[in-house]
């Protein structure tokens, strides 16, 4: 902010920011909900639309702001060109790494570690079929299927409850 000598500046104003434009770190903002999983250290992968850089969660804010929650990201490769101060990024917190399970895409309804109807496809897509389906631990997009689907099998995800009436739908 561009100040005279003798102008009064109101408390809490930015008056000027100190970077060391090669040690930056990311700040996310991550939904109340989903930050109760997040602990300092885990694995996080920063993208600054020109480029991927791995980083370490070191911090997670106390104070829940407009329904987020700020964790801090230590940034830990090489920072790609344009990378700067007050950059926008998205961010991916690994919170934990599951090897050899099977997943589809998180259904329009249904919880995790819960078990819910979903229409499964038959043979050549032309009909579904009710099938009850355990699902286990989550992610934002993807949950594991512990029971109900076998691996190569194509399950409805949208909101089907329209059709709660029925065990087999003919699609067209």
């Amino acid at each position: 902010m561009a100040v005279e000598v003798g102008q009064r500046a109101a408390p809490g104003a930015t008056l000027a920011k100190v970077a060391q434009p090669e040690r930056l770190k990311a700040e996310l903002k991550i939904a109340e909900t989903q930050a109760k999983d997040i602990l300092p250290g885990q694995l996080a992968s920063i993208d600054t639309r020109n480029g991927i850089v791995p980083g370490k969660v070191f911090r997670i804010d106390p104070a829940v702001q407009n329904g987020t929650v700020t964790v801090d990201v230590a940034l830990e490769g090489n920072l790609p060109k344009g990378a700067r101060p007050d950059l926008t990024v998205d961010g991916t917190i690994e919170l934990e790494r599951l090897e050899n399970i099977l997943y589809i895409g998180r259904p329009a309804f249904g919880q995790e570690r819960s078990t819910v109807g979903m229409f499964r496809l038959g043979p050549n897509d032309k009909f579904a079929v009710r099938t009850p389906v355990k699902l286990g631990r989550g992610s934002v997009n993807t949950v594991e299927v512990l029971g109900g689907l076998k691996e190569g099998e194509k399950a409805i995800l949208s909101d089907m409850s329209r059709w709660d009436g029925f065990d087999r739908i003919r699609l067209e």
